[in-house]
């Protein structure tokens, strides 16, 4: 079993409050975060939405290279970008949607077991699972020759 640890330090109310958050590994080391850079301009900073899709992008594009490797097709590159919306609910916000596009070189993959692997590993993919709750999760997949 693996555990991981990250901690966020908050000061302040509110839309004023300012965060810092942390990475047992310190890839963030009191990385900053707030109102500003959630919704508004603010590039400075993170957010909650950004952090959640670097680490499903990171889950899914492992599933998908070692599920390729299972099969015997080494992957040459593979690249994943998770766009993850935030929309409004009554007086809150809910992640509604996660899209998910990889681009993969996967020498000798043809492109219908390349969208099979891919599916698959979306499906099975530890944070896909733990994410079940958002409606939609997409994907789009390219296999790059």
């Amino acid at each position: 079993m693996s555990e991981k640890k990250a901690s966020v330090h908050w000061e302040g109310a509110g839309k004023a409050g300012q965060g810092q958050v942390s990475t047992e590994t310190s890839a963030l080391d009191k990385y900053p975060y707030g109102f500003a850079s959630r919704f508004g301009e603010d590039r400075k900073g993170t957010n909650p939405e950004e952090i959640l899709g670097a680490a499903h992008a990171a889950c899914f594009t492992m599933a998908f290279s070692f599920a390729a490797d299972k099969q015997g097709f080494k992957t040459e590159s593979v690249d994943t970008t998770a766009s993850v919306r935030l929309s409004k609910d009554g007086d809150g916000f809910v992640i509604d949607r996660i899209a998910l596009t990889l681009q993969a070189k996967v020498p000798g993959l043809d492109e219908d077991a390349f969208q099979k692997l891919a599916a698959d590993a979306k499906a099975n993919c530890p944070l896909s699972k733990a994410l079940a709750a958002v409606p939609e999760i997409m994907l789009t997949a390219t296999l790059v020759n």
